[in-house]
């Protein structure tokens, strides 16, 4: 293949672009060309293909580049704005909008169920003693889903029963819901009140305005963007617990391998590792846990990606790349051993790794380890936490599934408070998820997903009811929210 020709005109661009010269014009892209001055102050009609293009100047070094401003269409707007479609996300937008106010949930996937259906994550934990929503979620999924699911009261469940079930009630809810849209900015007011967003798409980039905002993106984001301090892992080195990969497997007849799924018994998990090891697998999750979804579907965790960032996104592309193979290998190597396991398949691995630890952002209240050992009441509690202590190993040292040094301070259940779901450093922002507000420790307990489910009907509740009552969330306590009527 000869190389293309570089053309004078080409070539003035490039001597120009590495002295700093405007990248692009700051006008519309129309049907290939350029638009004409006044067609450039509308905004792009997206149903046509219309493009705002981004101008710019490249450092003569290539380090840099500084995006010059432009003026940024507002797409839409409503009284409670979600950011995050997760497990605290659905939660939030759903008990918004029952509350009675107009609500948008914006959502970077393109199905809502966050780890639940992107993630595969194929379990509820800490969802038994959860009334409202998570209740309601879980009669859902068993009534909608296998005699697995019947016999686990919906706690084991189809991630596409979970993803019709979720779209059926935002969408009943009168929720408007925005898919394969990432959050990447946030605009506060003088009195330092959160007043607007911006999103990412193919739409191009947008801004949303609404009277309340929630964050259940899990890891922050959206506080982040808004100013807010957080905490990140734990140590200097901000060590933050290992990611996982889930996949869906099939080719293996349940009664053949009862022993080795995790609903049998607790030792499933032991009986498994064993039988990986006696086969040469060395999966980097020491208890690897293989659950049974319904006819001849599984559910696998079997792999850790240790020291890897939320934020770091090459750095999350490579543990994404690597433990795919992983999850494969381990796969092919099973079916090595002939007998039950000799037509094991993949059918799928998760669109995203399950990320356990991203931004703790600082609320009004913090959780901490004390409040675990110590079996927190508060006046104002949301729910109450029942699930145990658990760090995953921080590395891969000693071969460890949890690291059992952060259990020596106990837990007894305890209860989340409403002040934990309330930023406290920008106005007009709710948390609910796994970034509320706690220390290292207290996270490992309250971050799965029955609690942000929880989280996230307290935290749409609130702002329905503050855009209603005309206050801010933290103008409110926890009494006048719950008697607050509701629309439904």
């Amino acid at each position: 293949m000869t190389e293309p020709k570089l053309t004078p005109h080409r070539r003035t661009f490039l001597t120009t672009a590495a002295a700093g010269a405007v990248l692009g014009p700051s006008t519309l892209v129309i049907d290939g060309r350029r638009a004409t001055a006044a067609e450039s102050t509308h905004s792009p009609n997206i149903l046509r293909g219309e493009v705002l293009r981004t101008i710019g100047t490249l450092s003569v070094d290539e380090q840099r580049l500084t995006e010059a401003p432009r003026e940024i269409p507002v797409a839409g707007r409503s009284q409670v704005l979600v950011c995050g479609g997760g497990p605290a996300g659905i939660a939030a937008a759903l008990a918004a909008a029952r509350s009675g106010a107009s609500v948008r949930l914006i959502e970077l996937a393109g199905c809502l169920g966050g780890v639940w259906t992107a993630g595969l994550l194929t379990k509820i934990l800490d969802s038994s003693n959860k009334s409202g929503i998570m209740a309601e979620l879980l009669r859902l999924f068993a009534e909608r889903g296998s005699s697995v699911a019947r016999e686990t009261n919906g706690t084991v469940y189809d991630p596409e029963v979970a993803k019709l079930v979720l779209e059926e009630l935002l969408v009943d809810a009168g929720v408007k819901i925005l898919l394969h849209t990432r959050v990447v900015g946030a605009i506060t007011d003088q009195q330092n009140r959160l007043v607007a967003i911006l999103t990412e798409s193919k739409s191009g980039r947008q801004a949303w305005v609404a009277d309340q905002f929630v964050d259940c993106t899990g890891d922050g984001d959206l506080a982040a963007q808004a100013g807010c301090q957080f905490d990140v892992g734990v140590g200097q080195d901000c060590t933050c617990q290992p990611m996982s990969m889930l996949a869906l497997l099939t080719g293996v007849d349940p009664d053949a391998v009862r022993e080795f799924i995790r609903e049998t018994d607790s030792s499933a998990k032991r009986q498994l590792l064993t039988l990986m090891e006696d086969a040469g697998l060395n999966p980097s999750y020491r208890a690897p846990t293989l659950r049974h979804l319904h006819s001849g579907i599984y559910s696998i965790m079997t792999n850790h990606e240790y020291g890897v960032s939320a934020f770091d996104n090459e750095a999350v592309t490579e543990a994404t790349i690597r433990a795919r193979r992983e999850v494969h290998d381990i796969v092919s190597g099973l079916r090595k051993l002939g007998g039950p396991w000799q037509d094991i398949a993949v059918v799928a691995t998760a669109e995203q790794l399950g990320v356990r630890e991203g931004r703790r952002i600082r609320g009004r209240y913090q959780i901490t380890a004390d409040d675990l050992a110590n079996g927190l009441r508060h006046k104002e509690a949301v729910c109450r936490a029942t699930f145990a202590i658990d760090v995953h190993a921080l590395s891969t040292a000693g071969n460890q599934e949890i690291d059992q040094t952060f259990k020596t301070s106990g837990l007894k259940p305890y209860d989340i408070p409403y002040p934990a779901l309330i930023a406290a450093d920008v106005d007009g922002l709710l948390l609910a998820g796994r970034c509320i507000s706690g220390d290292f420790i207290a996270h490992s307990s309250y971050r799965v997903t029955g609690n942000a489910v929880a989280m996230g009907e307290a935290a749409g509740r609130a702002a329905a009811t503050s855009v209603l009552q005309s206050v801010l969330p933290h103008e409110l306590d926890w009494e006048r929210i719950k008697t607050a009527p509701a629309s439904r």
